[in-house]
């Protein structure tokens, strides 16, 4: 039996994918570490693949998650790398994204935890239209990551994310994204499978839909 490991997006945990049917499926979840001090991502996925035991494992990457996978996928042998509302190279990211990176706008952001800075409910509307969180289920999932992120690796996911220069793609690599992804515009995403009308809560929000897929290519 295949074993697939999941990565989830910035800032999350394995709920995102509590709602999937693996159909039975030895599925492990590979939780973020806490980033050092200026490490790189490369050295980051060097120390993520080392939980990675089995030979020729899929990965299974949620945003952020999905980058990642990519560069465990350049460490060691991966069979197949599958992306959710993530991207594959860096030409997939939006220009806004790009221009805040050049700008470092990164460095603004606050170094205590977003609750004691900001009242979250003035910012979470703005929030979950850009995460397409619509439900009341939805939305207190997203409060839960946002009240609990970490200040100092959310600062160093955001910048790894704005900086990215990937240009590999894995041979064997699948990509499901929603057509109203609004982190990750479906545009410029060119995923091989797109879910109409979902944004990037996709794998949340439409579940029977991506666990057929993910069935499909497993």
């Amino acid at each position: 039996m295949k074993t697939i490991y999941c990565i989830c997006g910035l800032g999350s945990d394995e709920r995102i994918f509590s709602k999937l049917n693996w159909g039975g499926k030895n599925v492990h979840y590979l939780h973020w570490l806490m980033p050092g001090r200026g490490e790189d991502l490369t050295t980051y996925a060097r120390r993520m693949s080392e939980r990675i035991t089995e030979k020729d494992a899929i990965l299974v990457g949620v945003s952020f998650g999905g980058i990642l996978s990519i560069e465990i996928a350049k460490l060691i042998e991966i069979e197949k790398v599958i992306l959710i509302s993530s991207v594959k190279t860096h030409h997939e990211i939006p220009r806004w994204m790009k221009a805040s990176g050049k700008l470092s706008l990164d460095a603004i952001l606050p170094k205590g935890r977003l609750h004691a800075v900001r009242p979250l409910k003035l910012f979470s509307p703005v929030e979950n239209y850009f995460l397409g969180a619509v439900t009341e289920e939805e939305k207190k999932l997203a409060h839960e990551y946002r009240k609990n992120i970490d200040p100092h690796y959310l600062k160093w996911s955001v910048h790894q994310v704005l900086n990215w220069k990937n240009e590999w793609i894995p041979e064997n690599l699948f990509h499901l994204h929603g057509s109203n992804d609004k982190i990750f515009p479906c545009t410029l995403a060119h995923p091989t499978h797109t879910i109409a009308s979902a944004g990037h809560f996709l794998v949340f929000q439409h579940p029977k839909e991506v666990s057929d897929i993910l069935n499909d290519i497993i």
